[in-house]
This record gives C-alpha cells, structure tokens and sequence, in this order.
C-alpha cells in the first residue's frame, strides 16, 4: 500500500464505475475530486457518495474538452494522480456517431492530459475495455493478445491507450496504467449507487433487473447455438466494487515506478448468459422468463480475461462473486426502481 496520499482527479467520477471507485479511494485515505459534465451520469450521485462517505464529495462540473475548465481545476488542488474515466460507452452507438464518440474521448483524453502535464500530474490510470482485442473465444485473453476493435468505441479506447504509452515515452518522468476490463456487474452493497443506463441498457444485468421489475416482460438471449455449457454467450462478469479496487491498487502501483502498464481486470471465470439468469433467480428469489433470439452480429461465444498479470503485478484478485453481484445489482434496483431521479 502507498504511503502517500493525496488529492486525485477522477475525470466521469460521477459515472458506474467512476463513482464507485472515488469509495474505494476513500477508503485508502485519498481524496478524490471528482470533475464530470453530467451527460450519462447524475449530479443525485454526489449527495448520494457524500452521504455514503459521511462527508461532502469534492465536484467540479466540467468537459473535458473545455481547456479553461480544467486549467482551472488543476490550479486548484494538488493532485497526486489523475483517473480518466470520462467518455462515451456505446458500443451501437459509437457506430451511428462515430464523429462524436472520437471527439468525446480521444479529443477529451488528449485535452485532459495537457491539462495534466501543464500541472505536472505524473500518474494517471486510463479506463480501457476488453473491446480493443482482436476477437478470439479459444482461450483466456492475455494483454500480449492481439488487439483488433471491431467498433468505433473499441477503436477510441485503442487510440487513448497509443496515446497514453507514446506520452509516457515522451515524457519519462510519468507512470501509467493502462485497465482493460470486461464486463462490470452490481451495486454497491447499500443500494445507494449503481448502475443506472439513460435509455436502453447496453449491459445485461440491468436488463435483466428491468424484467425482474416488470418494466419489460422478458429477457431477450441474443444466440441460443454457441459452442458453451448451454449454447449462450459466456463472459467474464467483475463485481463492480472489485473492479473500483483494481483502480485503488493501479493508483498504489504508479507510486515510484515509470513508464507504462497494461492489465487486464476480471476473474479468469466465464459465466453463460442463462447462467446469469440462473444466478439472478436463485439469489433474489425471482423468476425472469426469456426467450432466445438469433446472434447478434459481431458477438462471440466466449469471451474472458486471463488475469494473471494483474494478480502478479497489482496484488488484485477479483473476491466477490457472480450470485454476490447479482443480489447486489436487484437490491440497488429495489431501492432505485427509475435508477437516479
């Protein structure tokens, strides 16, 4: 654990896996700012994390691309490290936008790192996907596999990280980690914050939450024929709370070290669609009726982290598991039904 703790920005703090994370950050004694512009995400998350934390929450409203802005928030404190999560998410939508969704995060992560070398912040954690590997459902997915995004988001994600790593060649003096990870689930165990999708989900176990409460009448399963235990998609689920650690233990990481570092953050673990439902009835005492429907275009049978490197390297192993995510993901649901309003 580091010894020294400090002021850090978390650029989309207020976002899932943003909001998340300023907790565990808190809880190792950093002080996290936390600087959004609200577009996916809700201001009702701060009252709701200083409430959660016992004291108020740091916020700056601001884009990332507004030079002025962040100038303005890097004068004011003295940060120790900067955690970008800040960015679109949508895999469709990045393909019917893909104008916006490079303005947003390539332009915003390279306006952010300015920023950031202007003041002289020399540890930063990127958020990444598991999206920027070349498709392969054989085997576990290293970080020396080959990376090949089959969309604009993957594609934006992949250019941060060149980015990232080009800059820190540049710039010897700077330590990076670079986390690429699969596929987040749950809620905080209070209910207070969690996953809460402006429009139609994109992720899985929020659907599965909107027809566990009745707002859809069945869960649709995109491919019933997969080479997996029981036909459906398999995939590498992450409680959303280890994967806010994973981003404590990267900060801990960069203290005294240089250079660039790309982990993969997941379980190692694959678990199928039906699965999950499986999980989800069993833990919550519920039934979710589904049907099955053709693949959808692009989509693989398996698809999970080898996570070695970051047992290894990071002293991270995922602890929480699937069933635990899911009694996590229906109570926020309980609490939340229309998610922050």
């Amino acid at each position: 654990m580091s010894t020294t703790r400090g002021n850090v920005l978390v650029t989309g703090g207020a976002g899932y896996i943003g909001s998340h994370t300023v907790i565990s950050l808190v809880k190792q004694g950093f002080k996290p700012v936390i600087l959004d512009n609200f577009v996916n995400s809700s201001p009702i998350v701060i009252d709701r994390l200083s409430n959660l934390i016992g004291k108020p929450i740091s916020c700056v409203q601001c884009d990332c691309r507004d030079n002025a802005a962040l100038d303005a928030v890097f004068a004011a404190y003295n940060f120790l490290a900067l955690i970008h999560f800040a960015g679109l998410k949508s895999v469709s939508e990045s393909i019917s936008d893909s104008l916006g969704y490079y303005d947003c995060n390539v332009s915003g992560f390279i306006d952010t790192l300015r920023a950031a070398q202007r003041a002289k912040v020399d540890r930063i954690i990127f958020s990444s996907s598991a999206t920027v590997y070349r498709a392969n459902d054989q085997r576990l997915i290293s970080e020396t596999d080959p990376l090949q995004p089959t969309n604009p988001y993957g594609q934006s994600k992949l250019i941060c990280e060149q980015i990232l790593q080009d800059y820190c060649i540049e710039n010897p003096s700077v330590s990076a980690v670079i986390l690429r990870y699969f596929n987040p689930i749950g809620a905080h165990p209070s209910g207070n914050i969690g996953e809460s999708p402006l429009g139609i989900p994109n992720n899985i176990l929020p659907f599965i939450s909107r027809v566990g409460a009745g707002k859809t009448p069945a869960l649709t399963i995109y491919g019933g024929d997969y080479e997996t235990v029981d036909g459906t998609g398999v995939r590498d689920y992450i409680h959303v709370n280890d994967l806010a650690d994973g981003h404590v233990r990267s900060l801990e990481y960069t203290q005294g070290r240089k250079g660039a570092k790309v982990f993969n953050l997941g379980t190692g673990k694959g678990t199928s669609v039906l699965e999950l439902v499986r999980f989800f009835e069993q833990e919550n005492n519920i039934t979710i009726p589904y049907t099955i429907g053709p693949r959808r275009l692009g989509d693989l049978g398996q698809v999970v982290a080898n996570p070695v490197l970051a047992e290894r390297e990071l002293n991270f192993k995922a602890l929480r598991s699937v069933a635990e995510a899911c009694r996590d993901a229906w109570n926020w649901t309980t609490y939340n039904p229309e998610g922050f309003t």
